[in-house]
């Protein structure tokens, strides 16, 4: 990989549950799922079912180039569409594959690792986490954390608020992790990936606040993209046959608002409603450049060069 690269593609970019079809087959019916090429580096944020074609893509490279896999997964939350195409990314299955797992604490105690466990557990899927003959790194994180990359071959550095953070060169990959409290139950993790002197900022599942989320403000200060929900069209917010506040997700003005306050260069919207086709999503998007310029809509297959 060249190590100088700074990718963010777009694998799945829809909330909620799959949508194929004809009326999103421009912007994509995948759930959530992002992947970073980064230096010598493979992040996958979320494993929604953006996943599995993500995986078919990693499995074409290894067979083409019979180098290991490595990659480091980032997971923001364990709701369904965030984690429901797991069980079908293939690289878990090879003894090629060396796959480091970040993810929140959970409610009630239950260790992040039993949780991958449940989501593919017989009886609702054919083999268990137990089978499967990758190497598997899987670690809790949580706000303040800072997660180091240097070598694939190495394991992350892993470190917790508060603890002495090394000084490191602009060549390394560094993540920064927030916890927003916005999402039911458990809230959810954001991600600030930085490499030499660039960083995109992911801010999925979250709502906004009367005056602007502070806190992601400050976190996402002045990145080069931010990846922020935008699952609402402003009146869907407060309609009052569906009442949608407290579901934890933002309107596209929610995510302008934190775009401009945070002076980032580029927004992407993304969590796209299953309700919202590809027409109502260039609706929306064309409202949102009208303040914020620019505005992309996270398009399935699409990739944005931060380097």
């Amino acid at each position: 990989m060249n190590r100088d690269r700074f990718t963010v593609t777009f694998w799945g970019v829809r909330g909620g549950y799959p949508t194929p079809g004809p009326t999103t087959v421009k912007y994509g019916g995948n759930t959530t799922c992002v992947e970073i090429e980064v230096g010598k580096h493979r992040l996958i944020i979320d494993g929604g079912t953006g996943i599995i074609p993500l995986g078919r893509k990693i499995m074409q490279e290894h067979f083409a180039t019979g180098e290991p896999i490595y990659a480091t997964i980032l997971i923001t939350h364990t709701h369904h569409d965030h984690t429901q195409g797991f069980p079908f990314f293939v690289p878990t299955r090879l003894p090629e594959s060396y796959l480091n797992f970040f993810g929140p604490k959970l409610l009630f105690g239950e260790p992040f690792e039993e949780f991958l466990g449940r989501v593919m557990h017989p009886p609702v899927f054919p083999i268990g986490l137990e089978e499967l003959y990758s190497k598997r790194c899987i670690e809790e994180t949580g706000r303040g954390d800072t997660i180091i990359l240097t070598d694939p071959h190495e394991l992350a550095q892993h470190y917790a608020l508060g603890d002495a953070i090394p000084d490191t060169p602009d060549d390394v990959v560094i993540i920064k992790v927030d916890h927003g409290y916005h999402h039911p139950k458990n809230g959810i993790l954001f991600y600030r990936i930085s490499y030499k002197g660039h960083s995109v900022v992911i801010a999925t599942d979250t709502e906004g606040y009367i005056g602007v989320d502070r806190r992601l403000v400050k976190f996402a200060q002045a990145a080069d993209l931010l990846i922020h929900d935008a699952e609402y069209d402003e009146h869907e917010y407060a309609e009052e046959a569906v009442l949608r506040q407290g579901w934890g997700h933002s309107t596209w003005g929610m995510a302008v608002d934190v775009a401009r306050a945070a002076e980032v260069k580029q927004l992407a919207l993304i969590h796209h409603s299953p309700q919202h086709d590809d027409a109502y999503l260039e609706g929306m998007v064309t409202k949102a450049q009208a303040i914020f310029s620019n505005t992309i809509l996270a398009c399935e297959g699409e990739s944005v060069e931060l380097l």
